[in-house]
């Protein structure tokens, strides 16, 4: 048997968020002594297990209840959902984290934050997978700004859409003339300065995520003109392609 105390200590969970679950009665103590303190033995920490991942998945404490007393409760079953269930949690978090993390690095602004839907986020957070996830780039990143103040970060951000509204200037112009192979070039190295090392290969996919549909595209386009984002990515694919 575990006293009340012992249990809030490992868990996490006060007293007397441990009381009120014994009040609507979802987590009764296996004994009370005389003198008036709770325990709780195995059986009844199991439940507690139960409805603290139950919990992390934001469900109810009523529908936690119900879930637990309904008499074809499989506790093995149960185990099985809640981790597929918590996966689909943290992939969800890990996306917003890289959309976030995308906005940051492109210095994109005025984002529509409608976007942070389960569908967006898998479209933002495949895009942003393909250029920074397990590499080196985003702590190359994080060492060069970890210094700089917010009007440095929004002067950079500028910067950014203002090569992106050059870029549009020059829409009439063949994505592989020399003018518009001079503004990749300015492009890259801005990234490479200010970001992280923009290798061909981080430059290409940057080109993917600027035409991928949503708030990048949308945004570049805004800076520029219809049709700056599809510029930008058939100029950068031709000069990685000369790159190679």
């Amino acid at each position: 048997m575990i006293s009340v105390k012992k249990v809030s200590e490992l868990t996490g969970i006060s007293v007397r968020t441990l009381h009120y679950y014994d009040e609507i009665g979802l987590l009764r103590p296996s004994k009370i002594s005389e003198n008036g303190y709770r325990f709780y033995d195995e059986t009844a920490i199991e439940r507690l297990q139960q409805i603290l991942i139950f919990r992390e998945l934001e469900f109810p404490l009523k529908d936690i209840k119900t879930i637990l007393d309904s008499p074809n409760f499989d506790k093995q079953k149960a185990l099985e959902e809640q981790i597929r269930l918590l996966k689909l949690k943290k992939e969800h978090l890990e996306n917003v984290i890289l959309f976030a993390l995308g906005i940051k690095i492109l210095g994109v602004r005025a984002v529509d934050f409608s976007a942070l839907n389960a569908q967006k986020l898998d479209e933002y957070a495949q895009q942003a997978k393909e250029y920074y996830e397990g590499s080196p780039a985003y702590s190359e990143f994080l060492e060069k700004s970890k210094n700089r103040t917010e009007q440095e970060e929004q002067n950079l951000a500028e910067e950014c859409m203002k090569i992106f509204a050059d870029f549009g200037t020059m829409r009439g112009q063949s994505p592989d003339s020399e003018i518009v192979q001079r503004q990749v070039v300015k492009l890259r190295d801005f990234i490479t300065e200010n970001c992280y090392e923009c290798t061909p290969a981080i430059l290409k996919a940057l080109g993917k995520m600027y035409t991928g549909g949503g708030d990048f595209t949308k945004n570049i386009d805004m800076a520029g003109g219809e049709g700056t984002a599809e510029l930008c990515q058939k100029a950068i694919d031709i000069f990685v392609q000369n790159k190679l």
